[in-house]
């Protein structure tokens, strides 16, 4: 029997087509709740101030690049939301000394416009925003070689070997409103995916490409990247995918609270938790992933109620 239709998007998948007892389970949630979604693979974690949420994810950087040598190059994989963490890498990067020599950068995504992915001029793109916000503020001695940063704008291809090359510790991200990382989005409902989308098999074997975006996720990077203007907001997209996730030793998910709501960063913790995997919603595929850590800010949790104002 066929799933519902979006809510959202009829021509897409998403969380709406969940069935209404998950939706419920995650709306009714709260902080205590959230706490005891902790298991084996799968911990949870709160911080107090957004400066300590954002410190302690700047620190993961530090902690994958201490490991690296000439020998076993490590490194680790980032987001572009939130982006408040990148000038803390850089600050406790030179305060250290930090030699980055052996170390290396993932960028997990970039947008796509004409079927090409976006020139570092354009205001929207990700490699300007990671070399402004942090490499470029890093001491010249202290930084890794150009050659060290990876992003998916070449052949997707080399991109992905790029995680057989060299060590993933973690692999950051947010969560999108449509329940992704990176740009891993539900796909559209259609062909063989009419009545059900791809199975959690299925859209594990997705690695680094192009997509189109679901319109939820242009819509929320309009909101927060855009001032809310939908048009400059491109539509496709280049992202790390799932096969390269797996490559990375631990997957750690940050939520201020501002680019998910209450009840999203909710529903994606109870999937996990409960290892209920499903391609509509695909933060839930993590159910899946040996080490994975979500994070966070306890003034951004909020309440998952009706109000009117």
């Amino acid at each position: 029997m066929s799933r519902p239709l979006s809510t959202i998007a009829p021509d897409w998948w998403d969380y709406t087509t969940l069935e209404k007892d998950i939706l419920q389970q995650a709306a009714k949630l709260q902080e205590k709740d959230l706490r005891q979604l902790s298991r084996d693979g799968f911990q949870v974690h709160f911080y107090d101030t957004l400066e300590e949420l954002y410190l302690a994810e700047a620190l993961e950087y530090i902690e994958a690049w201490r490991q690296a040598t000439p020998d076993n190059p490590t490194g680790i994989c980032g987001p572009i939301g939130p982006t408040e963490q990148l000038p803390l890498v850089a600050r406790i990067v030179n305060s250290l000394g930090l030699k980055l020599h052996s170390a290396h950068f993932w960028g997990m995504d970039e947008w796509v416009q004409n079927g090409q992915p976006v020139a570092p001029t354009h205001p929207l793109s990700f490699i300007r925003a990671d070399r402004e916000l942090c490499f470029d503020r890093i001491d010249p001695q202290l930084r890794m070689p150009d050659s060290h940063l990876h992003f998916p704008v070449g052949k997707v291809e080399d991109y992905s070997q790029t995680f057989d090359a060299v060590r993933c510790v973690v692999m950051q991200g947010g969560q999108g409103e449509v329940k992704h990382w990176a740009f891993n989005d539900p796909p559209r409902r259609g062909g063989e995916y009419k009545d059900h989308p791809p199975t959690p098999s299925e859209y594990r074997q997705l690695k680094t490409r192009q997509t189109d975006l679901h319109p939820l996720t242009v819509v929320q990077n309009a909101r927060t990247s855009g001032g809310g203007n939908v048009a400059i907001v491109p539509t496709q997209a280049r992202t790390v995918g799932p096969v390269e996730t797996w490559k990375a030793e631990k997957v750690s998910i940050w939520h201020p609270g501002h680019h998910d709501n209450p009840f999203g960063i909710r529903l994606t913790a109870l999937m996990i938790s409960q290892r209920i995997p499903d391609s509509a919603v695909p933060m839930s595929l993590l159910a899946d992933h040996p080490n994975v850590h979500f994070h966070y800010y306890r003034g951004g949790l909020g309440r998952v109620q009706a109000e009117m104002h």
